[in-house]
């Protein structure tokens, strides 16, 4: 259910009064956490949004202005609130939408895209903006040195939406491809064995070398980043809040005195 945090009520489904419907949505990445990330883009949708939507940690990421909205709801209730959002836009409001990281990876703008298809036709009449953002492995991989320095995927290891065969049998075609590998969304209580699971697949196709990157809350103040090779590599060293990268047989890793080592794929690969 969607919540409202400010007391109002979104909106009864008729214009605003003083507006002029469709109004209009932009969808804000708000990268990895830290402000410093936020890029002018988002800042100004940010500014300009009469309501603001969201998961509610990180709508507490945004600061509070007065007279703007905010209704949050929780993880997993996606579509319903790219519903309510697109209807108060509809009714004539200026609303942001608030995602984590970049909202073209695995997270609200194709929720928000998928309601407007399946959604009421003055939908597809709204002004839609859609903000990018720092993704999570964007931001651990800069941390790291450059481990995405040439071809790469990103994979959910989230099995609510797909099945876990078929993360399986990406992640093992990824592997033999030569692909280094962003994981998101590697664990949760639900989910506490698939990541230990990943790790035999990658094993089975990669040797123990390979560097595994763990970066927790990259950009926030409680950052982790651990760095083992894939024979070492545990579920246990993720939460939600890691984001792995697992590099491919070329990945290299510099080291350097007193200093973390580097980790980079070389731009060329194989003879080239």
């Amino acid at each position: 259910m969607i919540g409202n945090l400010t007391g109002g009520n979104p909106t009864d489904g008729k214009p605003m009064a003083g507006k002029i419907a469709p109004g209009k949505i932009a969808v804000v990445g708000l990268g990895p956490g830290e402000a410093r990330f936020l890029t002018p883009q988002a800042s100004a949708a940010l500014e300009e949004a009469e309501a603001l939507y969201g998961y509610m940690p990180y709508l507490e990421r945004v600061p509070v202005r007065e007279g703007q909205q905010r209704f949050a709801s929780d993880n997993r209730e996606e579509l319903a609130r790219a519903g309510a959002a697109l209807a108060h836009a509809a009714a004539g409001a200026r609303v942001a939408m608030v995602s984590g990281g970049d909202p073209g990876v695995f997270a609200m703008a194709a929720a928000v895209i998928e309601a407007i298809e399946t959604g009421p036709a003055e939908w597809r009449a709204l002004d839609l903006t859609i903000v990018p953002g720092i993704t999570a492995m964007l931001a651990v991989a800069a941390r790291a040195g450059a481990p995405l320095g040439h071809d790469f995927c990103a994979v959910s290891l989230s099995d609510n939406l797909k099945p876990w065969e078929v993360i399986e049998t990406r992640l093992r075609l990824a592997a033999q491809a030569g692909f280094a590998m962003a994981f998101y969304n590697p664990v949760s209580k639900a989910r506490p064995h698939q990541l230990d699971r990943a790790f035999d697949v990658l094993r089975e196709e990669l040797a123990g070398t390979v560097p595994v990157i763990f970066g927790r809350a990259v950009g926030r103040p409680d950052e982790r980043m651990r760095l083992v090779p894939l024979a070492n590599a545990r579920g246990h060293m993720a939460d939600m809040a890691t984001c792995i990268i697992v590099g491919s047989p070329e990945t290299r890793m510099v080291e350097r005195p007193g200093l973390p080592a580097l980790v980079y794929t070389p731009r060329r690969a194989g003879d080239a």
